[in-house]
């Protein structure tokens, strides 16, 4: 018993002598990693952290004044290189610019920011920092390259809007046209930004330095004006003339426009100009007319105050209003009041007139297509002042006994003429009608070379009778040699 209790005790003390030897080691090599990681932490206090990344240099474990030097030299060395839009490349230098380096705080605030007792755990994370790095360049040498550059001294070709286009059927997008031209504002923001950042490229495409469209064919201001357009172009309007003039989306596209809104507008020019040419095939008033005679001989007159006569002012509204409300029509026109006619073909008086030959001295009455009455005259005596004029004109008004009066002759301070007359059938409201005249002795021939009215056709007692009983307020008169 005595021998087993010895050995224990032995034991005992061998296991407190190794136990303390161990907690020796362990202490020292404790102390020794407790100092080196404050000595590291005491290091990245003043140095970057491993694995970090400024601006896209690796910065791990250099101080402040190391990395300047890394932006100095990079300075020293930079180009930027502008590729335009065909990629042509045209280079930059620092030098031709000024480009230096300034020292900042922003690379000791990045330092500042980092925590150097972290310095194990960055072995394992990267970090990635951007500073504002301070440099000067000269704005004005920069400016002057830009301007030099071939994008922007060639020929700078505006950007065309996409539009509304008609296809010969419909409108469709056109499309844009980005032209040539440079945003010169937008390339000097843009290019300063490029070197403050030290950027290698500038790229005018892609960073918008070209002047763009305003509208482009996926613009919706484009797809509602096409719609406008389209809608307008459905209307139909038929005039009935002698033959159907019709407008319709082949005429109305060629009336519509867009604004530099995209706003779709009537070109007012071009509905006036249809309208004119509308009314020069289509008026007659005071045109001249060919056609053929009771007694079968062609004859030529114009002037007077009878035919068609269109009033393109109404007509033009009318015409707006039905296209922007995609009417469907069948109309007449809008004409001038009196500013109609019997028919729309050629002669426009139909087959219901009164008709003088100056020539022959002789006039017809013509009902139906029928000569109802017809006989000799005697018209104005061939001199500036009494001749009778020609034309084709409406018949105003009629009355029985009349008293016909001449203008004021300035010598004597009286009319002209006083006569009484018993059928007064106007044809102007200056004075020319055809009237009864008892006191000719012959009617036709020569005589009113002679013995010729102030411009009225004198006719047969008899005869004017019969043509009053007949005759009615707007029968076209025609006179004509």
């Amino acid at each position: 018993m005595t021998a087993r209790r010895g050995r224990r005790h032995r034991r005992k003390k061998r296991q407190k002598k190794n136990t303390g030897l161990i907690l020796g080691i362990v202490g020292g090599t404790t102390g020794v990693l407790l100092a080196g990681y404050i000595g590291a932490g005491v290091y990245f206090s003043s140095h970057f952290l491993p694995n970090t990344e400024i601006n896209g240099h690796d910065c791990s474990g250099k101080p402040v004044s190391e990395v300047e030097e890394i932006f100095k030299k990079e300075m020293e060395g930079y180009a930027l290189t502008v590729i335009d839009k065909d990629g042509q490349k045209e280079e930059i230098t620092s030098e031709d610019i000024a480009l230096e380096y300034k020292e900042s705080k922003a690379l000791k605030e990045v330092l500042e920011k980092q925590n150097g007792f972290a310095w194990p755990v960055s072995f394992f994370t990267k970090d990635s920092e951007n500073a504002t790095i301070e440099l000067s360049y000269d704005e004005a040498k920069l400016d002057g390259k830009l301007q030099a550059l071939k994008a922007a001294t060639a020929k700078q070709v505006k950007p065309k809007s996409a539009k509304p286009e008609f296809d010969g059927s419909q409108f469709v997008v056109k499309p844009e046209e980005t032209g040539t031209a440079l945003d010169m504002e937008a390339l000097k923001k843009k290019a300063s930004e490029a070197v403050t950042e030290l950027k290698p490229d500038l790229n005018l495409k892609s960073e918008k330095c070209y002047k763009e469209p305003k509208y482009t064919s996926e613009s919706p201001e484009v797809a509602e004006a096409c719609d406008k357009m389209n809608q307008y172009c459905q209307a139909n309007i038929t005039y009935s003339m002698d033959e159907p003039v019709v407008i319709d989306g082949t005429v109305i596209s060629g009336w519509l426009s867009v604004d530099k809104n995209m706003k779709v507008k009537f070109k007012k020019s071009k509905v006036k100009e249809w309208l004119e040419q509308f009314g020069d095939k289509y008026d007659t008033m005071g045109a001249q007319r060919t056609f053929t005679t009771p007694d079968g001989r062609s004859a030529t007159v114009e002037g007077g105050d009878y035919g068609w006569s269109i009033d393109e002012d109404t007509e033009y509204k009318a015409i707006v209003d039905a296209v922007k409300n995609g009417e469907t029509i069948t109309k007449e026109p809008a004409y001038y009041a009196g500013g109609t006619a019997a028919v729309h073909g050629s002669p426009d008086w139909g087959d219901t007139y009164a008709e003088v030959d100056l020539t022959t001295q002789h006039m017809w009455y013509v009902v139906n297509g029928e000569v109802a009455l017809e006989c000799d005259v005697v018209t104005g005596k061939p001199v500036p002042e009494m001749i009778t004029p020609t034309g084709v004109y409406v018949f105003k008004e009629k009355e029985h006994d009349s008293v016909l009066v001449g203008d004021i002759n300035p010598s004597t301070g009286k009319p002209a003429y006083r006569t009484e007359v018993r059928n007064w059938m106007r044809i102007t409201w200056t004075g020319i009608g055809f009237h009864d005249a008892d006191w000719q002795t012959a009617f036709g021939g020569e005589r009113y070379k002679n013995y010729g009215s102030h411009g009225c056709i004198n006719m047969p007692v008899d005869k004017s009778g019969e043509l009053f009983d007949m005759i009615e307020p707007g029968v076209p008169v025609i006179i004509h040699n």
